[in-house]
C-alpha cells in the first residue's frame, strides 16, 4: 500500500533555524493519525513544510507516488493535501459561503460541495450569506473543516483545531471528524487536546526535538490517556 504522506528524514528550516531534525511520519489512506508533544518541537512546521511555508533542506516528501522537491500550497492541494491550519484563517472579506468556495478552487473531484458541508455544518447553510469573521469560533472552525472538505483531499492536516473552543464543541468536531474519516479521508491530527485525540485517532506519533520519539496505537482508554500524557505537557 502506497502511503498517502511519507515524510522521511525530513529537515526544515525557518531561515537559520533548523527546526525539524530527521523528522520521519507515515499517513496511509484512510488512517487517523495524531502528532502530540509540547509547544515548539516543531508540530506546525512539519505542516508548514509540507506546503512549502518552511524550507526542506534535507530528506523526501512523498505524497502518494510524488514527491515533492520543492513544496508549495498548490502542489500538495493537487495531489490530495488539504489543511485546517491553526487560527482558522478565515478570509475577513468573504461570505461564509464564498470561503467554502476557495476550497474548491484546486479542481479535484468528490464527493464534498457546498450542499454536502451544510448537510455536515447547518449552522453555515444558516450563516452562508454573512462575512465568515462574524462567525463564533466554533462556527469558523466548523467553516473552516468544510472548506478543507470542499477540495476532495485524500488527506486533511489538522492543525490544533481544539484550541480556544468550549468542549461542547470539541465534542461536536470529534463527532464530526469520525464521520469524515469514516467517509475515507485520511485524518493527521496535531492536537495538545488528548480527550480529542482518543476519540479520534487510531494511531500515535510524538514529537520532540523535532523528531518523532514514540508511536504507537490509541485506545479511547484511561490507560491509553496516560500513556499518551507522558509525551505531552500541557
Amino acid at each position: 500500500m502506497t502511503a498517502l504522506l511519507k515524510l522521511d528524514q525530513v529537515n526544515a528550516f525557518y531561515g537559520a533555524a533548523h527546526i525539524l531534525h530527521d523528522l520521519c511520519l507515515t499517513v496511509n489512506p484512510g488512517e487517523r493519525v495524531a502528532l502530540i508533544g509540547r509547544n515548539g518541537v516543531g508540530k506546525t512546521t512539519a505542516v508548514n513544510t509540507i506546503f512549502g511555508l518552511a524550507s526542506l533542506r534535507g530528506g523526501q516528501i512523498h505524497l502518494g507516488n510524488h514527491a515533492l522537491k520543492k513544496p508549495r500550497p498548490y502542489l500538495a492541494a493537487q495531489h490530495g493535501v488539504a489543511a485546517v491550519p491553526q487560527g482558522r484563517r478565515i478570509v475577513a472579506n468573504l461570505t461564509v459561503e464564498e470561503n467554502l468556495l476557495l476550497g474548491a478552487a484546486v479542481g479535484r473531484k468528490g464527493p464534498w460541495n457546498v450542499p454536502e458541508i451544510y448537510k455536515l455544518f447547518p449552522i453555515l447553510q444558516e450563516r452562508a450569506h454573512t462575512p465568515g469573521t462574524s462567525l463564533s469560533g466554533g462556527q469558523q472552525q466548523m467553516l473552516a473543516v468544510g472548506r478543507a472538505l470542499m477540495a476532495n483531499p485524500s488527506l486533511i492536516l489538522l492543525d490544533e483545531p481544539a484550541e480556544g473552543l468550549a468542549p461542547v464543541i470539541v465534542d461536536q468536531l470529534a463527532l464530526i471528524f469520525k464521520q469524515v474519516a469514516d467517509q475515507g479521508t485520511a485524518l493527521l491530527l496535531i492536537e495538545q487536546n488528548l480527550s480529542l485525540v482518543v476519540r479520534v485517532a487510531e494511531r500515535y506519533c510524538a514529537m520532540a526535538k523535532g523528531s518523532v520519539v514514540a508511536e504507537g496505537p490509541v485506545e479511547n482508554t484511561q490507560h491509553s490517556l496516560e500513556d499518551l500524557q507522558t509525551h505531552v505537557m500541557v
